[in-house]
């Protein structure tokens, strides 16, 4: 062999090695983010072609994989769509997936590790393969209340059951069908997907976990907590004027209520939602005492679990002024409706912040459970007589204060109150949050347009209503 022969023998061997070497790499260690890649047409077509697990509520499937005679073997149908769309998401060739079909998307494909064994029997026995499907925690009742309740107004309800963390409703409105966008009409599901994204109302937008929003006076529970694990009770005094000046500023911060004089007890600035007490009492406390309570809740940190939420936060270094408006939920305080319902159930659970959950078990398609989600501890966030304590002072609120529009006869009640001022251009937010007892519940309501004018928003007025539906659906 000649000399040019050799050299291109050996730029030919390295360039194979080089191959081989490439095809090792993505064999072992991008497997998984190759499947995963929305744009790899080869695996949605694996997809599309077998049996998809279902999703259901109770022994309703709210989304199931039915035969097909087009393009696809199978084509992906949601019973009840726009009512659950928050929490199935859509399922799409062109467009990937949201929401639990694509949390638990190699569950539901059957791609999953954990279901190889399957996969290999389903070969050996020439079965048709299949994915797994997911017992959701949803409360059909309470879905249908809760979306019924906020009717056509832009906003998110979130119901969980507060000693386990599962989550019993997840509504965001404006809504949308996730049938449009699972359609194996492409040039369908396209339009569908530019009207959807051109929509001013953005309804793909998951209002109920993945959107922050100023939380306003619910934002006083996390600062009353504070408060009482300080040492301080609810007969605690704090100066409540009518009207302050921020220090350091020419601010004036100012109450929307009397609230009965130049000091005011802790549950009764709660009652009647006091700005001038709070802004004191968090003052008094200091930033970093209400951000050690607030992360105790949940704030600045992922909630994990299948929700896969955005993050709250509390201001990082927030200066004198800057506190007293965050400890009355302005400023650069933000959270989800999913973190404003975890801070009503850690008062109502004792104290103890449960981590939530939607999926209660994923199940073979045999029916035997795959996996499942059990009840778990995320943080401790208050001393249990403390926790009794604010969830009394909550049910004052309802008993007596800003929340009667949240009442339901003969179940004990509390909550919280909140008008959120976010652009003064623009109406506020309306918020409610609270518990009920028996059944087990703490409920989030976020408005944000509640489509009346400005001097008509109220948190109370507005949100409690549809915190009294959701409960009463669950008698």
């Amino acid at each position: 062999m000649n000399h040019p022969i050799r050299r291109v023998a050996l730029v030919a061997a390295m360039m194979f090695f080089a191959l081989l070497a490439n095809l090792s790499y993505s064999a072992v260690f991008r497997d998984a983010s190759l499947d995963a890649d929305a744009r790899n047409r080869r695996t949605r077509d694996a997809e599309f072609a077998m049996e998809r697990g279902a999703i259901l509520v109770g022994s309703t499937p709210i989304a199931q994989t039915k035969a097909s005679k087009g393009r696809f073997n199978y084509t992906r149908e949601y019973s009840e769509g726009p009512l659950y769309a928050a929490a199935t998401g859509y399922y799409s060739y062109d467009f990937a997936r949201a929401g639990l079909e694509s949390s638990y998307n190699t569950q539901l494909s059957g791609t999953d590790d954990s279901q190889a064994f399957g996969r290999l029997m389903d070969t050996v026995t020439g079965k048709k393969p299949a994915g797994a499907s997911l017992q959701t925690t949803l409360d059909a009742k309470a879905q249908r209340a809760a979306s019924q309740a906020l009717g056509t107004r832009k906003g998110a309800v979130v119901a969980i059951d507060y000693r386990t963390g599962a989550v019993k409703a997840l509504v965001s409105k404006p809504s949308y069908d996730p049938n449009e966008l699972a359609t194996t009409d492409l040039a369908a599901a396209q339009q569908a997907w530019r009207k959807l994204n051109a929509d001013p109302g953005r309804p793909l937008v998951n209002r109920a976990t993945k959107e922050t929003y100023p939380p306003g006076s619910t934002f006083k529970l996390v600062t009353a907590a504070a408060a009482l694990e300080d040492g301080r009770t609810a007969d605690s005094t704090v100066a409540s004027p009518a009207s302050m000046t921020l220090p350091q500023t020419s601010t004036k911060l100012s109450n929307e209520v009397d609230c009965g004089g130049a000091t005011s007890t802790i549950d009764h600035a709660l009652q009647v939602s006091c700005n001038t007490a709070f802004a004191n009492l968090g003052m008094e406390l200091g930033a970093d005492k209400v951000r050690e309570q607030a992360e105790k809740f949940g704030f600045d940190s992922s909630l994990e679990g299948d929700l896969n939420p955005a993050t709250s936060r509390f201001p990082a270094s927030p200066d004198k002024p800057q506190t007293a408006m965050s400890a009355i939920g302005q400023f650069d305080v933000a959270a989800t409706p999913l973190q404003m319902a975890v801070v009503a159930a850690g008062i109502a659970n004792d104290g103890q912040v449960m981590q939530p959950y939607l999926v209660q078990e994923v199940r073979n398609p045999d029916l035997s459970v795959l996996t499942s989600n059990d009840a778990r501890e995320l943080e401790r966030a208050m001393d249990t007589d403390n926790a009794r304590a604010l969830k009394q002072m909550m049910v004052n609120v309802v008993t007596n204060g800003t929340g009667t529009a949240a009442r339901v006869g003969g179940i004990t009640v509390g909550g919280k109150t909140g008008t959120a001022q976010w652009d003064l251009k623009k109406n506020p937010y309306a918020w409610f949050v609270g518990f009920a007892e028996e059944p087990h519940v703490a409920i989030a309501v976020f408005i944000e347009d509640a489509q009346v004018s400005r001097s008509d928003i109220a948190g109370g007025r507005l949100a409690g209503p549809v915190f009294a539906a959701v409960v009463e659906s669950m008698r």
